[in-house]
């Protein structure tokens, strides 16, 4: 229980809070903290989930909770959406609180509200910043008529292990493209005003490095230097913040023994200190109470104090703040101030949220079922869904199928599932809205044609009954759709995995159906890079179509008949081997760099040193090539802009797009700092029509080159760069240039 310290004996007034401009909202701010009591304030750096229960009117908050916000010791819920629900608990917030301060309503919006779209990664193999922009844009309108005001979304940390579950939530393992995806996502939830009834505040997480986690496993100990987390791992957090997210949750992890709900150099230091961040951070589920477990407090106070100290404002779910800030205050532990700076983020949210102007942001059931699913949305969802897939390979063109065949196999666990393509986090999303692969097929070929269905075998498990009735049916079709991959449970949170191939008995059923000689199409759904090297070998055509959300079969269908010639790339490598991990293709070369045939160089006796498909990979139905980089200039000072251009021509039959690539090589070693092999800095998506020819211009800006030197500060170093434009990382054509020495004054 909290102890009011000097209760006030009057309301605080009510400011005009209508008034856009930032000096007068400070002004307000600082007239209702004067009217606060402690527990008010400390109230506002609580965040609770749902206690639902199920009564004669439905399903509504707990009593118990119900009477937190009449008190005004809650400042957010999460897991609480609904037009009703919201309303009403709003209601109690600002009309039958002391206080009257609205509540921020939070929800898990990954990848859609109801209309669910593929999951982060696969939306970062669309190459699309405006179509990830769309979507984010969508699932914030859908989330709003729903009473949710803040999503803990977007997940920009860089992932570069697949064992880790939550790789699917993020946008892979570079932070160039992290950084453009991380902007895109808080540019769709927030849109071009937070005082629109129909955005939500963006909240960037997991600060920081959390994707590093030792052995791929969740929550795991990241231990980094300061050179790699500024240069890797930071990008896209700086990104989502300079975009206008107004929150930041922080990590689990620890980063060289620190905790970052402990961490006051992250929080404080960089987030505030260097960039000018004004929001506010949450912790992530209970992790201010796991600063015990630890290791840096021994009481659940102290826990408290520490992380409030550092700059963590809102305590998601683990107690300590509400148990023990009033303590802390009146013993001297903590001071005042450190709470009142913490409220101050918190309340400068909500009023750039529009709340202190419209509590209820225009929800009610009418707009909410208007919204949710509507045809627009849903034709929003294929679209991404098609951008989203990759095709691996396409041996002796066996994609696109003809419509006119007699007969076509839909093999797999995942052929005819309906909740597995929501994928992990998947909102308010339901299986029934899902369009299954099966159905899509179905709906895109005429009646004439027998669509023949077996399920094979389980997605896990020893099962194997099920793969003879697979086989038969393999053998009457002219081709097979082979879906096989992960449940949507074998990825996300506390997902990870020590092997990467196909679990369960899905090796098996793939290769005894491709033993009976029928052309076979693998439809992979999963959310990591999987280990599938008998499967490139052997299979002739591979889609990599990750979790797609609500429209997987007839997004899917679309790319399989052709009607949408796919443009996906890899935002993530995948290796040959769970050995090779973590594999990713902007590493340092080392003093002995890998040649597979010399013993002596960093390379594994068993194992080429090459990954399966290399990051920004993908094929077309269509042929693209490349001629001739030209340089505009090929000698430049720190100050200039770096313009590069090259020719892009499809030589094949068929219109598409392609995504050109930019990577730069620092050749000079950096003034004694190691740089990696390749960074991407730039690309351009392009569409060209059989036999059209585009010259595709880019233009860098030097300082872009920039990286932590030896005192940690950003750095461009003198000297020769290697310039690469191509189709991928592995490919393309190569130039160069020279960055010279400052002119001295």
């Amino acid at each position: 229980m909290l102890v009011s310290l000097a209760p006030a004996q009057t309301s605080p007034p009510l400011p005009d809070r209508r008034d856009p401009d930032a000096r007068r909202t400070e002004s307000a701010i600082d007239s209702i903290l004067a009217g606060l009591t402690p527990d008010e304030k400390i109230g506002q750096l609580i965040q609770y989930s749902g206690d639902w229960t199920t009564g004669p009117q439905g399903r509504a908050l707990s009593t118990s909770q119900q009477d937190i916000v009449r008190a005004g010791m809650a400042g957010s819920l999460l897991n609480v959406f609904g037009s009703r629900a919201t309303r009403e608990l709003q209601r109690l917030a600002v009309e039958e609180s002391r206080a009257r301060i609205p509540l921020i309503f939070g929800l898990d919006v990954i990848h859609g509200f109801r209309t669910i779209f593929p999951i982060p990664l696969g939306e970062a193999a669309s190459w699309d910043p405006g179509a990830v922009e769309k979507s984010a844009r969508i699932a914030a309108t859908e989330a709003a008529s729903a009473g949710i005001g803040w999503t803990f979304g977007p997940m920009v940390d860089i992932a570069r292990d697949p064992r880790w579950g939550r790789i699917a939530e993020g946008s892979g393992e570079d932070p160039y493209l992290g950084s453009a995806m991380a902007a895109a996502r808080v540019r769709g939830f927030q849109g071009s005003s937070l005082s629109d009834h129909t955005s939500i505040v963006a909240c960037a997480k997991h600060f920081a490095a959390y994707g590093g986690a030792e052995g791929g496993r969740d929550y795991n100990t990241v231990d980094i230097s300061e050179r790699t987390l500024r240069d890797v791992y930071l990008p896209p957090f700086k990104s989502a913040v300079e975009a206008g997210a107004l929150t930041l949750m922080a990590s689990f992890n620890e980063i060289g023994g620190v905790p970052s709900s402990a961490n006051r150099q992250l929080l404080t230091g960089i987030l505030r200190g260097e960039w000018g961040f004004d929001g506010f951070v949450v912790s992530d589920w209970g992790s201010i109470g796991e600063l015990r477990a630890h290791g840096v407090a021994s009481t659940s106070a102290e826990a408290a104090r520490i992380a409030l100290d550092a700059g963590l404002d809102m305590d998601m779910m683990s107690g300590c703040y509400r148990d023990n800030i009033a303590s802390l205050l009146r013993d001297g532990r903590l001071r005042s101030s450190v709470l009142d700076e913490a409220v101050r983020r918190i309340l400068r949210v909500k009023f750039r949220l529009g709340l202190f102007a419209d509590p209820y942001r225009g929800v009610n059931p009418e707009r909410e079922k208007t919204v949710l699913l509507s045809s627009h949305h849903l034709a929003a969802a294929r679209e991404v869904a098609r951008k989203s897939i990759v095709l691996l390979k396409n041996e002796r063109n066996l994609l696109p199928l003809r419509k006119d065949l007699r007969s076509i196999a839909v093999i797999g666990p995942l052929a005819d599932d309906r909740e597995d393509p929501l994928g992990p986090w998947a909102g308010d999303g339901k299986p029934k809205d899902v369009v299954t692969l099966l159905e899509g097929i179905k709906r895109a070929l005429p009646a004439t044609t027998r669509v023949i269905y077996a399920p094979g075998c389980m997605l896990a498990g020893t099962d194997t009954a099920g793969i003879a009735e697979a086989v038969a049916a393999a053998r009457q079709a002219e081709t097979v759709l082979l879906a096989v991959g992960e449940s949507a449970s074998m990825s996300g949170e506390a997902a990870s995995r020590s092997e990467l191939d196909l679990p369960g008995r899905q090796k098996e059923l793939v290769r005894a159906v491709q033993a009976t000689g029928t052309p076979v199409v693998l439809i992979l759904m999963n959310g990591r890079p999987l280990t599938i090297c008998w499967e490139a070998e052997n299979v002739r055509a591979i889609l990599e179509t990750w979790f797609l959300g609500v429209q997987t079969g007839n997004a899917i269908a679309d790319v399989v008949f052709g009607d949408y010639n796919p443009s996906g790339r890899l935002p993530v490598t995948f290796p040959r081997s769970v050995g090779q991990i973590p594999y990713y293709y902007n590493h340092k070369n080392t003093g002995r760099p890998p040649v597979d045939s010399v013993k002596y160089t960093s390379h594994y006796l068993d194992l080429p040193s090459s990954p399966l498909y290399p990051f920004g990979y993908g094929l077309s139905y269509t042929t693209f090539s490349y001629e001739g980089i030209t340089l505009a200039r090929p000698v430049l000072g720190t100050g200039d802009t770096l313009s590069a251009a090259i020719s892009v021509s499809n030589r094949g039959t068929r219109g598409g797009e392609e995504t050109v690539q930019l990577y730069i090589r620092d050749e000079s070693g950096g003034g004694g700092v190691t740089r990696p092999v390749k960074e991407l800095k730039a690309f351009r998506k392009v569409r060209l029509e059989p036999g059209e020819t585009v010259t595709v211009g880019f233009s860098l800006p030097v300082s872009a080159l920039a990286f932590s030197g030896l005192d940690m500060r950003p750095t461009v170093e003198p000297g020769t760069f290697r310039l690469f434009i191509g189709p991928n990382s592995a490919e393309g054509l190569e130039s160069g240039f020279r960055v010279k020495e400052k002119t001295a004054r």
